[in-house]
Formats: C-alpha cells, structure tokens, sequence
C-alpha cells in the first residue's frame, strides 16, 4: 500500500488528518468527521509498510521506544506531522497534512487586535485550544508575520518542527526535540545564550518550561508558546497550578507583569457543512485583569474580557455570537462551543431548546 499517493488524495479531498489502524480501512478526518479513505481493511504488513515509508530510518525506533514523532515532505511538496506507535501489536499511524504555505495573518478570520501581537516587542503570548484547533497555523503566521517586518532573530522549538519559515527580515533557527535538543527544558535554556529576539515555544508542558519562559519574557525577550486550554482564565490556572502552592504568588506576580495576550482558538464547522471557520476568545490583559491575575481573582476574568470589549478583548461567547449572525455557523453548533451556553443563547435568541449536535461532531 502506498502512503504517498493516500496523503496526495486526502489532500485533494481537504483531509486535516489520516489514520492508519489495523483492522480498518485508512480513515480520513475532513470538516473535523472521520470517514473512510476507501474500502480496504488494513492488515499487520500494510500497518508496517505504511510506518516505514513515513518514517524511513527512523522506524528502527519503534522496536526501543514504541510511538515516533516526525515532520516530512511527502507527494513532492505536501508536508506533514507523524506520529507513529505500537498498540496492541500492531503499528498505527496519525499524519496530520499542514499547508504547503503559511497563511497571511488576514485569512485566518481573527480579530484585528490580534495582529499586534506581531509588533510587542517583549513578553510572553499564549495560543490555546485543543489538539486540531489552529494554533500552530496561527502561530507561523504570526512569527511570519515577523519575518516579514522586523530584522531579528527568531528560535522555535518544535516537537516537531511542523512550518518551514523562509528568512526574509529575520535571522531564524528552528530546533526539533530530540533531533537538535534533548528536550523543551534544555532547549530553552540554551536559547537564552543564543542571542534570541523572539522565541516560539511549541508547547508549555512542565514547571520548568513554563519558568525559563516566564525568564526569558522578563528579561526582554518576546514568548510565544502553546497550552491545551479552553478559555483566557484556564490558561491563568494551568500555568500557576503546575507549580507548588508556596510558589504560586511568585507566578502570579510574573504572569500578570509579562502576559501581552491569550488567544484561545476552536475550529467549527461552517453552516454550508463545507470547511471549519475560526472561533476564539481573545484576552490583552488591562489593569484590573493583571491585578486580577495577581490577586488569584481568575474566575472574574471571563467577566473582564466582556467589559473591556472597547479595548480588543472579545470572550468566545460573543466572537460565537457574531459568527450566528454572519450566518458562518449554525446556532446548535455554537451551543456547543459555548462557554456560557445560556447566556450564548441570549445573544442570539434562541430558546432553551435542546442541540441536536454532540461536542464530538465539533472540529477537534
């Protein structure tokens, strides 16, 4: 079986993803809904031949370490993201198929204020959402961003490296966990002696990431980095609960000094039932949202962002609401993406009529 002709054809069919598991036939992840690539059940030496052609040299490493994860060129010129791993006895693979291009800031469908977070000139800049939910595209679109306008130097550290960046303006090294650095946390150490302008943190997972990155945003530098939340004051809490309670205060004190913004993405599907559009909540943190930060105060963000509307902040309730409206998603669809679903509904009139819509069918 041949994966490369596969990954050409889902991307003619707008696949985001492709699973490959024994007893199955290849699936396809199109509009966020898995469906079959054709009928073939795959067997055990279909599973292997597939990890051998995505991995090449690197398939020896399942036998030691069990899941593998790489980035490639594939088809000639469709990139992608593998993750390779042993279950049950058999291989499987998830290939995530990324644009060949990185988008202009413009056709992602955010808010204008979030254009800016390309001019700050230190701090730290926090993209969340789910797995699936845009925000390595929106992230290479900022640093692109970037690229194209400010002549310095940008460090990325990826697991893996997943946009290639072309150096226009800028100096730019990307580093791949395990290939150019053992880990986030040694990575990131030594870009601190690596002169860095701007760094691109693909994703904070430990106490120490989270504190170089807090560092390197104190001392000048400007952060961007991942988490897996869903709201701005999820983030908040994410960040301070991995550290120990005597150290919290500590944390909350750096965050509400360094924090430029928190963009929190969802991908849904559109109304015409072709393509996902981009919902988010976007939180530039003013005076009393940073004293709120300080102060342990994160429930009453969500009621901040609301208030500071005139400032750029907007909360995932309203951009929901504003996307009903434009007739870009359906109103049981926002439901489900809601935060405050009773007070989504109010926005956009609608009764307390149940959804026909599970939150598994929303863009993961």
């Amino acid at each position: 079986m041949n994966i490369i002709s596969i990954i050409k054809e889902a991307q003619l069919r707008r696949a985001s993803d492709i699973h490959v598991v024994y007893g199955l036939p290849v699936r396809i992840r199109i509009d966020g809904v898995l469906e079959n690539y054709d009928d073939n059940v795959l067997t055990h030496e279909d599973c292997n031949s597939i990890a051998k052609q995505l991995l090449a040299e690197k398939y020896k490493l399942l036998e030691s370490v069990g899941e593998v994860d790489a980035a490639g060129t594939f088809a000639d010129d469709v990139r992608c993201r593998l993750h390779v791993f042993r279950q049950q006895g058999h291989i499987s693979s998830a290939i995530r198929i990324l644009s060949d291009r990185i988008p202009e800031l413009e056709m992602l469908g955010l808010p204008p204020i979030c254009y800016e977070f390309a001019e700050y000139p230190r701090g730290i800049v926090i993209v969340t959402g789910e797995t699936g939910s845009g925000k390595s595209t929106t992230l290479a679109a900022l640093l692109n961003r970037i690229n194209q306008t400010r002549a310095q130097h940008i460090i990325t550290l990826e697991d893996p490296i997943e946009y290639i960046y072309h150096p226009d303006k800028c100096t730019i090294n990307q580093r791949q966990i395990a290939e150019d650095t053992a880990s986030y946390e040694t990575g990131l150490k030594a870009i601190l002696r690596e002169d860095p302008d701007i760094i691109l943190i693909g994703e904070m997972r430990t106490l120490e990431t989270i504190e170089t990155a807090l560092t390197a945003a104190e001392t000048g530098h400007l952060v961007f980095a991942t988490l897996h939340t869903n709201s701005a004051a999820d983030s908040i809490d994410r960040i301070v609960d991995v550290f120990p309670g005597e150290r919290q205060q500590q944390i909350r004190l750096q965050l509400s000094m360094t924090l430029r913004a928190v963009l929190a993405q969802q991908l849904l599907p559109r109304a015409s039932g072709q393509g996902r559009v981009l919902a988010c909540e976007v939180m530039v943190p003013n005076s009393a949202i940073r004293a709120m930060i300080r102060e342990g105060k994160t429930p009453q963000i969500a009621s901040a962002i609301q208030t500071s509307a005139a400032e750029g902040n907007i909360s995932m309730d309203n951009f929901l609401a504003k996307l009903v409206k434009q007739g870009a998603i359906s109103r049981e669809v926002a439901v489900e993406a809601a935060h405050d679903i009773d007070f989504l509904k109010k926005l956009i009139g609608m009764s307390s009529m149940s959804t026909s819509i599970s939150r598994d069918r929303i863009i993961r």
